[in-house]
């Protein structure tokens, strides 16, 4: 049976591709009490359409395809 970490970093395998063609990069830094926390690399740092990415796109996608994530925060 797979963690939420696993299963985390699965889909963002599946996404970090996409990131990386952007010149970005994303790693889970922890999963604490159904939050994930990920912390974002390269141009995605102080870019205007990060916000999208991550928080209406890949936050979302993983509270809604990993059971056992609520929230997801950037640092």
């Amino acid at each position: 049976m797979s963690t939420a970490v696993d299963q985390v970093n699965t889909l963002l395998g599946k996404v970090r591709p996409y990131v990386q063609m952007h010149g970005g990069d994303v790693q889970l830094l922890r999963v604490e009490e159904g939050t994930a926390y990920l912390k974002v690399y390269g141009a995605c740092v102080g870019c205007g359409l990060a916000d999208a990415t991550y928080n209406k796109t890949i936050g979302p996608l993983l509270i809604k395809e990993v059971a056992d994530i609520t929230s997801v925060e950037f640092e």
